[in-house]
This record gives structure tokens, C-alpha cells and sequence, in this order.
């Protein structure tokens, strides 16, 4: 645990410096945690946006997941995380909540994206009840029918790794299919 804490020191200071810097003194922590999901939630957006229907049930080998999988396991771990972030909880039907993940990962592209991006944007509003002196708050998480105490710190910080291997396993899907991935697309002014 203090090895936990240490690294999640080391990852904040600098984080809350550059915050600083970019003008949000009261929640330095908070901004910089914001920064970061806003970065990873745009990548996969757009790389969801990018990949053909035709492949989301591709997989690489039988043992990882379809692009379609991926999809609907991020929209579920966006509430998952985000509901833990303040007051406001995610308002999802019956249908999305209780589907199996097997049975929604073969939605069809439109529902799967749509599902997905609403999911980012409850997770904006989420963010933005956070303060940084409401980062050490306890609190409970209810996953597969095990209730847990967590630190609100450690759900944000779950949440921006979650998102960051999510997008790395994206990128590394899209090239296996000859597919650029934002990050990798040509910048204004012509350097990738």
C-alpha cells in the first residue's frame, strides 16, 4: 500500500505542477487527472469512429477480445469508475445494464459507439464534481456482487489506466489490421 501511494505521489506532483501551470490553482490534482482521461476518451473515440463495422468481431487470436467487445467493456467501465467520482450516478436502461457482455459486443457499430460516447460524456460531468480535497474520500464499489473501499483518488487513477490500456490495445489491433491509430495519424504541420 505504501508503494502505492508513493507512485501515485510521483505520478500527481508532476501532474499537479503542469495543472498549475495551465491555470487551475484550486484543484491542481483534479486538473491534471481531468487532462488525461479527456486525452485517452478522445483517442478511443476516434479510433472507434475509424474502424469498418466489418471489423468488430475481429480479435487477433481466439483468446483476446473483439474490437465490439472492447467497446462495450469501456462504455461499462466508464460508469463503473465515473459513478465513484461524486453525487451524480449514471442513469443506464435495464437492457445496457443487464445484457451479457458476449451478447452486446455483437451490437451493431452505431448502438456499441452511441453507448460508448454517452458514456464519455457522463463521465465529463463526473469529473467535474472532483475536487482535490474530496480525492482521499472512501469510497464503496459494488463489481460482481463484492463490495470494496476504495480511495476516490484510486478510482480516478484506475480509470485513466484503464483508458490508457484500452487505447493502447486499440492501437495495436487497428495497426494488425493495416489501420493508423490517432495517436499515429499525421499532425498539423506534417510530423506524426
Amino acid at each position: 500500500m505504501k508503494t502505492r501511494s508513493v507512485a501515485l505521489l510521483a505520478l500527481a506532483f508532476p501532474a499537479g505542477l503542469f495543472a498549475q501551470s495551465a491555470g487551475n490553482a484550486a484543484n491542481p490534482i483534479t486538473a491534471a487527472f481531468t487532462r488525461s482521461i479527456g486525452y485517452e476518451s478522445k483517442n478511443i473515440q476516434q479510433a472507434f469512429d475509424s474502424i469498418p463495422e466489418s471489423k468488430f468481431s475481429y480479435k487477433p487470436t481466439p483468446a483476446q477480445l473483439t474490437f465490439g467487445y472492447i467497446a462495450q467493456h469501456v462504455a461499462d467501465d466508464n460508469y463503473t469508475f465515473c459513478d465513484q467520482f461524486g453525487d451524480m450516478k449514471s442513469n443506464r436502461s435495464d437492457k445496457e445494464k443487464n445484457t451479457p457482455d458476449s451478447v452486446k459486443a455483437t451490437w451493431p457499430k452505431e448502438t456499441l459507439v452511441s453507448q460508448l460516447k454517452a458514456s464519455f460524456d457522463f463521465c465529463d460531468k463526473a469529473m467535474a464534481q472532483l475536487q482535490d480535497a474530496k480525492l482521499a474520500d472512501t469510497v464503496s464499489l459494488t463489481y460482481e456482487g463484492k463490495t470494496y473501499k476504495r480511495s476516490r483518488v484510486g478510482m480516478i487513477l484506475g480509470h485513466a489506466l484503464d483508458l490508457a490500456d484500452h487505447y493502447s490495445q486499440l492501437a495495436n489491433y487497428m495497426r494488425l489490421n493495416g489501420m493508423l491509430p490517432p495517436t499515429a495519424l499525421p499532425r498539423k504541420g506534417g510530423t506524426a
